[in-house]
């Protein structure tokens, strides 16, 4: 289980301490039980068609399948320290220094070469490790919306999204166990945030907190990620991972934005509190404290250095661009503006609002279709 003891107000979302004091206790356990509170609904109106998106999107959705063990080279050879090598690896101090963080006067002054490109292995082992337990989380979260969701649209397209995400659950999989080199567990944060999308018992919340967030942090983190890798078996499983996610995050829109549509003002309050809860864990879960700690590195010394400054203040551009699509789906969903602007006053605390004005993801999924391009390419080798 984990020890709770969470910020509380607006003056505490920045405080490391309070972060820092959520712990997992249970890291060792295979398996993780999580009470699911909803009622299952049988729906007998099968008539199909009554919200076209939805339809057009399940459509997509059957044409997108694919298989990880045969659509993807694993053939391929990948060497993780010539990966590190090629992203660029500090030497030292200075190195880090002119990227505008100072270690001198930390443990972190003594790294070398040799420390900083062990810290890239184990954060790239980190990284795609969370990737594979948010998917297991998606793949949960969505048999639930089968479940609970009163449409038979949403359902159909439901069933489809849960084979997209036990597929993502595979291929991150072999991934770590074939190409990398160690697993990490679940991050507290990530686990507390899928716990209370799981027992929350109203269906259009595990839409908002699985489509909308952490869907929607995954499609802007496997799009940098697919921009920065020079690995190319990596790339290609993100391409198609890509392509699903595109249309999940699609799905949540669609169908949250006809719900949001006949919700009252303590309703909408109700869903801007949980975004901004699910927003505040995802953030702080790529602090990465469990890399820091097992490189033995005082957790807490490490996070205030890079941050130079004793808040988690969200100043990463990188960091802040993960919210890319998150941002842009809620305005769309009228959650940032709701109750005099309850979610906009939050998020400008986190740094993200620069992203209002992108594109929402309602047909962002057309521009991510990996499968049809596939085989399109191999149509016209045949």
């Amino acid at each position: 289980m984990s020890t709770q003891t969470e910020p509380t107000g607006m003056e505490d979302v920045n405080n490391l301490d309070a972060i820092l004091a959520i712990t997992n206790t249970d890291v060792t356990e295979a398996l993780h039980a999580v009470r699911d509170n909803a009622d299952a609904i049988f729906t007998w109106d099968y008539e199909k068609g009554r919200r076209p998106a939805l339809n057009k999107l399940y459509e997509k959705a059957k044409g997108a399948q694919w298989n990880g063990e045969t659509d993807l080279d694993w053939s391929i050879e990948v060497d993780q320290d010539e990966l590190v090598e090629l992203a660029g690896v500090a030497n030292g101090p200075e190195d880090l220094k002119a990227f505008g963080v100072d270690v001198y006067g930390s443990s972190l002054e003594k790294w070398g070469r040799k420390e900083w490109k062990e810290h890239q292995i184990q954060s790239q082992n980190w990284s795609l490790s969370q990737f594979m337990h948010g998917e297991q989380g998606a793949l949960v979260c969505t048999a639930k919306i089968v479940e609970t969701v009163p449409w038979i649209d949403a359902k159909y397209y439901a069933a489809t999204q849960v084979m997209d995400e036990a597929r993502h659950v595979e291929v991150f999989a072999k991934y770590l166990d074939t190409k990398l080199s160690g697993h990490y567990p679940i991050n507290t944060h990530l686990k507390m945030l899928l716990d209370d999308i799981i027992t929350d018992s109203r269906w259009d919340m595990t839409y908002l907190g699985m489509q909308i967030m952490v869907e929607g942090l995954a499609l802007a983190a496997f799009g940098m990620a697919y921009q920065t890798t020079p690995d190319p078996l990596l790339r290609q499983l993100l391409r198609y991972v890509m392509s699903d996610e595109a249309r999940h995050v699609a799905f949540g829109v669609l169908s949250l934005k006809e719900f949001y549509a006949d919700l009252s003002a303590p309703e909408m309050l109700e869903r801007q509190e949980f975004a901004f809860e699910a927003a505040l864990r995802m953030r702080n879960r790529f602090l990465q404290q469990e890399v820091w700690e097992r490189m033995g590195v005082d957790v807490k010394e490490a996070i205030r250095t890079f941050a130079q400054t004793d808040e988690v203040k969200n100043q990463d551009p990188f960091q802040q661009l993960l919210f890319s699509k998150i941002v842009p789906n809620c305005k769309k969903l009228g959650l940032l503006d709701a109750n005099d602007g309850w979610l906009r006053k939050r998020f400008d605390t986190l740094g993200v609002l620069q992203f209002e004005t992108w594109d929402d993801t309602g047909e962002d999924y057309l521009a991510f279709d990996a499968v049809t391009e596939d085989r399109a390419a191999a149509a016209a080798i045949a």
